[in-house]
């Protein structure tokens, strides 16, 4: 798994760069946010929660779940609920 970016979605506001525990975010020469190193990704899913846009998700190995299937939390007050996509 690793932490993939809807370019898209994503406004560049730096948000998941200033998160990520692994300093493995920045904004790319597009503004846009990239992971620096896939194998490094702890994917511990900071960046995919703070991400005030939803830019962020995560993609699930073919054992866990279809091809290309994705993970994107919906963060409410007092509740994380992850949701397959």
């Amino acid at each position: 798994m690793s932490v993939h970016t809807d370019k898209q979605l994503c406004t560049g506001c730096g948000t998941c760069v200033n998160t990520c525990p692994g300093d493995l975010l920045l904004l790319g020469k597009d503004g846009k946010a990239i992971l620096r190193e896939r194998r490094d990704c702890w994917d511990c899913m900071v960046c995919v929660k703070a991400c005030p846009s939803g830019a962020l998700g995560v993609r699930l190995p073919y054992q866990v779940a279809r091809k290309g299937a994705t993970i994107q939390p919906e963060v409410g007050v007092d509740y994380i609920r992850w949701i397959l996509q």
